[in-house]
């Protein structure tokens, strides 16, 4: 009987597995899409696609196969006649849903501001449900010291003894991606304070990891610092606006002008809350079309969820799932009374500047040392929801 059982399920299962793992693809030169994908592939078939370390499509085991084939660049008759052969299923059948998933990734790619989750209706898990063999991104606080402007608790500096050293950080960045983490953030405190921020985009790039800087601009309105992050491969920006800075408003404009996905952050403050409309309306005016948002303190909640509205009013694109500036207050969280987002713990983890894996900046607990720790054991370790 356990023969005849184990014959019927291998003559139903999927032939010739495809390995799990990460596959990344960086479109060539002369395309000027300039796209880079990820699919990590879950031991359990399903996986994820990254497009352009800006949305995640959950996959099912089917298509996380297509997105495997998708990013080898595999033509529409070999990947039917492996299909057919894996599902066995009729051949132009597997053709046509594999043309069909490629459009539907093209369109991705062409459309920067299109909502995967309610338009492409891919077959897959909601996003953070079921359970992760790594999360979908590292936010890497570089270091805790600031700019002389900026007031000196915007900080956890009382946290950490040391920062890591450049290679201590490479090989923290080359444990990532062997666990399967394909995005890196740099945060900080401000991370061009640290003179090899560039190497460590670069050397991150190499691998083959989405990269992005969390900074307050002000090393940014230099042409060739930004130019050298640019050069070194840097997808993606976040600049901390300070709104009474010329040279803030300096480095959104350099930021702008350039092939780069900038989100400016606002946090509200006592001295500015009655001036969000004019920093948005300028922020606009620059083309800005992202912007994050914080407030300083609990009792300007009221002005965080008017601003909020103002920003929708402008058809400002508030996001949300990127790092912040030290605060748990955000927007999101007013409409659930929770400073805790869904994703932190889960779909991304901090490290501080000393290696230590947090679940998320606001939250202290120690989950282990990303340099000293194995990787399993700091990912088994955290709380699992039920």
């Amino acid at each position: 009987m356990t023969g005849l059982l184990k014959s019927f399920q291998q003559l139903f299962a999927p032939r010739q597995a495809i390995p799990a793992g990460v596959y990344d693809y960086q479109s060539p030169p002369d395309d000027p899409r300039n796209y880079r994908l990820h699919l990590r592939r879950e031991e359990t078939g399903d996986g994820i696609l990254i497009v352009n370390a800006s949305s995640i499509l959950h996959l099912n085991r089917t298509a996380a196969d297509y997105a495997y084939y998708f990013v080898h660049n595999a033509n529409a008759d070999s990947v039917a006649e492996r299909m057919s052969t894996r599902y066995a299923i009729d051949p132009e059948i597997a053709r046509q849903d594999y043309l069909n998933f490629a459009e539907r990734i093209r369109i991705m790619i062409e459309t920067p501001d299109l909502d995967p989750v309610t338009f492409l209706d891919f077959e897959r898990r909601l996003p953070f449900s079921g359970r992760l063999s790594a999360p979908y991104r590292l936010d890497c606080a570089l270091t805790y010291r600031l700019s002389d402007d900026q007031a000196s608790d915007s900080a956890p500096v009382e946290r950490v003894e040391r920062e890591l050293t450049t290679s201590e950080w490479k090989k923290i960045l080359q444990k990532a991606w062997d666990a399967g983490i394909p995005h890196i953030i740099f945060t900080g405190g401000e991370p061009t304070l640290r003179a090899d921020l560039v190497e460590l985009i670069s050397f991150a790039e190499g691998l083959g990891q989405v990269t992005g800087v969390l900074s307050d601009g002000l090393k940014l309105s230099e042409p060739a610092y930004l130019n050298a992050l640019l050069q070194a491969g840097l997808d993606h920006l976040m600049v901390v606006l300070h709104p009474e800075s010329d040279v803030s408003w300096q480095a959104v404009k350099n930021a702008m002008v350039e092939d780069l996905s900038v989100v400016v952050h606002v946090t509200l403050t006592e001295d500015n809350q009655s001036a969000y409309k004019d920093i948005f309306n300028r922020l606009a005016s620059l083309e800005v079309q992202k912007v994050s948002l914080s407030a300083a303190h609990p009792e300007l909640s009221a002005a965080l969820a008017a601003a909020r509205e103002w920003l929708a009013s402008l058809d400002l694109e508030l996001v949300w799932n990127l790092p912040v500036p030290y605060s748990a207050l955000h927007p999101v969280a007013l409409e659930t009374d929770d400073a805790k987002i869904e994703g932190a713990g889960r779909a991304w983890l901090y490290i501080e500047p000393d290696g230590d894996v947090l679940s998320a900046q606001s939250n202290p607990t120690v989950l282990g040392n990303f340099l000293n720790d194995p990787w399993i054991k700091i990912w088994k370790g955290r709380a699992e929801p039920a």
